[in-house]
């Protein structure tokens, strides 16, 4: 990911991408004490037909606390998104994480 201008993929409407993006900044990875975004969970976002669909994962299949960093990800969207609209937060394992996946900022921060 590195110093790429766009944090994950993301279809839909334009003006609600800052949103999301602020939005999914703010949920922390509290094993890691970094953003979901930083950490690279975040493998994409599509908004479409009243819907905001978002593609996660985590670091390992043994995580802890993944139910607790789903149900972060649907609150905060819930206070970005139009009422009207569903959330859909799909976990998945493939492909697996890396730590290539980690933002510049988010290496930096595990000093490395």
């Amino acid at each position: 990911m590195d110093d790429m201008d766009e944090p994950f993929p993301y279809a839909g409407p334009a003006e609600l991408k800052p949103a999301i993006e602020r939005a999914l900044q703010s949920v922390v990875d509290p094993e890691l004490a970094m953003s979901i975004v930083d950490v690279g969970l975040v493998y994409g976002v599509t908004v479409r037909d009243r819907r905001a669909h978002v593609v996660v994962t985590m670091t390992s299949v043994a995580c802890p606390v993944a139910d607790v960093i789903v149900e972060d990800i649907e609150a905060e969207l819930d206070r970005v998104i139009p009422s009207e609209m569903t959330i859909d937060v799909e976990l998945v394992w493939e492909p697996a994480w890396n730590a290539e996946r980690m933002s510049a900022a988010g290496k930096a921060f595990m000093g490395w």
